[in-house]
């Protein structure tokens, strides 16, 4: 098995763009706001969610190792 070790600030970075991604598409679901306003939000902050997940995606695998 495969482990991964991350600091604090990492975790919160993944964490804060799932979070992103979550806000975003629940958004586009919602009725609270009118629907141009609704899409716009939703569609900025799932693109922001995506956009920032490649890079950490890349940079978690690059901390990955195989157990000594």
């Amino acid at each position: 098995m495969k482990t991964t070790v991350l600091t604090i600030p990492e975790l919160m970075l993944v964490a804060g763009t799932r979070a992103l991604l979550g806000a975003g598409l629940a958004l586009l679901a919602a009725d609270h706001l009118d629907a141009g306003q609704r899409r716009a939000v939703g569609f900025i902050l799932t693109a922001i969610g995506v956009i920032t997940t490649v890079p950490l995606v890349l940079q978690v695998r690059g901390h990955m190792r195989e157990p000594s």
